[in-house]
Parts: structure tokens; sequence; C-alpha cells
């Protein structure tokens, strides 16, 4: 607001006081008279004040102003450099992105509760490791209950999120049949990573032999070759995953039907972890609780502890069994029990697409594979 003068030129007497008619004259006085023309002190009355500053000052933002002293780089933060308003998340869900696109990006409301509970599973299932690789078997005693979908599945789950490597090899000393579950770009086996072992010198060497997922999964086959006389091997084993461990942090195992083949011996004696699968029909749970059973009987009972149990409730029988009551079995002996649900793309018994399954086919894997490694990251505590 425009001041109003008291007087059209001219400064009042010395002995006369300004005349002010309101309120804001009187403030606008006040003003004037505290304000004061730095080049009006004369400099022999300016103090020099000496400013001690400690060494941890050095490391505390300063609210304002240009340090006395050299800044050293650490003072260099994200904290302190970044515009925190315009490197926020960009909030997912339907109604929050809509909100904060309507406020041009001035209301953030933050991620919806379905995407915070994604986020929170995907931590749990990137929990790193320490250095070394992690080895989990996936075992059945029963063919046809899924346990070759439940390996691509895992894998897929841990690859796509984890920042480490994961590789499902088919262990199976038969022809197994995990190759066929991602598109297959090599006709490479585990029989060439044998003969190959002594020249593979790095990563480039090894991954040339393995087929890739979209959700970055390696997939080692098996022999395809139904005249080999000879079977893939505990020596051959061990050599296949003294290589894989070079390059990987997890190793999914996809072990033959049985538990009593010539592999199964290396496998649990490099397990970290463990998932039994079982289908929901009375003989298939049967069926693997006795592999349970085997396992403890062989001074494998702390993997037995710590294993997952996947229910695949996909299989002939799983509609008129209670399949709560399978699960309460289980948990009295596993860690803990996944239901895998039934999902048509997975009936084919094709290539499997991470994206186009079902939400609650990829959220139960999720949770398969969040147990699986919450489990292992114990263990290496204990």
């Amino acid at each position: 607001m425009a001041r109003k003068s008291t007087k059209s030129a001219g400064a009042p007497a010395p002995d006369e006081e300004p005349q002010v008619n309101n309120v804001e004259e009187i403030e606008a006085t006040t003003d004037l008279e505290d304000a004061v023309d730095p080049s009006a002190i004369e400099s022999d009355e300016v103090e020099s004040l000496a400013v001690s500053v400690s060494s941890d000052a050095l490391y505390q933002r300063r609210s304002e102003g240009v340090s006395e002293t050299p800044e050293p780089s650490t003072m260099l933060t994200e904290d302190r450099l970044l515009d925190k308003k315009k490197t926020a998340d960009v909030p997912q869900g339907f109604f929050q992105r809509l909100l904060y696109e309507l406020s041009f990006h001035l209301i953030n409301v933050g991620d919806s509760r379905k995407v915070r509970a994604y986020k929170a599973m995907s931590r749990r299932i990137a929990t790193p490791f320490e250095s070394g690789a992690r080895f989990v078997p996936i075992l059945t005693r029963k063919g046809g209950v899924g346990k070759t979908t439940v390996t691509t599945l895992l894998g897929m789950a841990l690859a796509e999120v984890r920042d480490d490597r994961v590789i499902a090899m088919d262990a199976n000393p038969d022809r197994g049949t995990l190759a066929e579950r991602v598109p297959r770009s090599t006709q490479a086996t585990v029989r060439d990573v044998v003969k190959l072992a002594a020249g593979i010198r790095g990563f480039t060497d090894f991954v040339e032999l393995l087929s890739k997922d979209k959700t970055r999964l390696h997939v080692l086959a098996s022999d395809t070759d139904p005249l080999l006389s000879e079977a893939f091997d505990e020596d051959d084993y061990n050599v296949v995953a003294d290589q894989a461990a070079r390059f990987y942090s997890i190793v999914l195992t996809d072990c033959g039907t049985g538990v009593v083949h010539s592999v199964m011996k290396p496998t649990l004696e490099r397990a970290n972890g463990l998932v039994i699968v079982s289908g929901g029909s009375i003989d298939e749970a049967r069926l693997a609780s006795e592999t349970l059973t085997w396992l403890e009987a062989n001074g494998w009972g702390d993997l037995v502890k710590n294993a997952v149990v996947a229910l695949n409730t996909a299989t002939q029988g799983t509609n008129v069994v209670k399949l709560d009551e399978i699960e309460e079995h289980f948990l009295s002996r596993v860690r803990d029990v996944v239901r895998i649900p039934y999902d048509p793309l997975l009936a084919a018994g094709s290539v499997i697409e991470w994206d186009k399954l079902s939400p609650l086919t990829r959220e139960s894997v999720r949770e398969l594979a969040a147990l699986l490694v919450e489990g292992i990251a114990e263990s290496d505590e204990a």
C-alpha cells in the first residue's frame, strides 16, 4: 500500500515530532527509523568476531550463506542437492495417479494399498545374500504334480526382482522338460557343460550354453538324446554345479522324479533351501509327506524344517479334497505352505510367459519366492 507523506518537502524541525494520521504511517515511520545505511558506519566502529568452527560442523548442512571454510566433497549429499518435489516417485494406482496429474504434480498421496503390498513383497524377494551361490532343489516323489512348472515359475519370480543372477538347471537323470518352459535359444545341455567345463573362462562362455527368459531367468537343459548310454550322474552334477556357482547367486535344481537316483545325494549336500511339490489329491499329498519322512531319516531334518511346500491345486482330485487339512498337515512339518492355483496358461505345458499369467498365480509364486529367500537368509544368520 502506498504511504502518505505528511509534508510535501523538507524534514521536520528538530523539536517537532512527525505527525502521522494512522497506524500504517506509524509502521512506515518505524521502518524508516530502523533502517541503517551501512555506508554511514565507520570502519573503526565495526568489531571483528572470531568464529570457531568445529570439524563436525563441516559435515552438517548449512541453512544459508556460503561457508567461510572450504567444503569437503561429503557435503554434496543427495539430501542437499536433489529437489524432492522434482525427484519424488510418481504415485502408482489409478486414483492416486489421477489426483497427482490433476493437481499438476502438487499432490502426491503415495501409492495405493495394492501397490504398496506388491513393493513390500518385492523387497522380501530381493533380500541380498552374502557372497557365494545358494542351491535350492525342487523335489517330488510323484510325476505329474507340476515340479518342472513350479521350478520355472519360482525362477521367474526371483529373476524378475533380484539384482543378482538366477539359474534353473534340469538335473533329471533321464530326459527333463525344463528348457521347454522358456524360449529355447540354444541346443546345448548339461552334457555340453560337462564336456566344455575346462574351457569355460568367464560368464560369456557359460551363458552361451543357456536359454533365457524375459524375466532374466537362465535355464540349462538336460540331456535330450534318448540314445545316450550314460545317464547324468553325481560327478556330472558336481561339474555343472561348480560352474553355475561361479556366476549365479541362486541355483534352482529341477530334480528327477523320486529321491533315490544318483543325482539326489550331491543335490542335497549343496542345498541351502528346499521346495517340495505336492498335488492336491490324497495319494499325492501322502507321497510328498513320505518324501519329508525320507529326508528326515537320512539326516536332512534341518532342510525339512526350513522347507516350503508348493501345493499345486491344479491336479486331478483337488476339488473333492479338503485342502485345508492337507495344508495343516504340512505346516506341522515344514516352514510354510503356498497354494499354486490353476492357470489355463500353465495347463498346456508349453512356454510360460510370466506377464500373461493370472495375477493370482503370480502373487502365489511371488509369496513362494519370498518365503524361500527369507528361509535361506535366516539359515545364513544361524
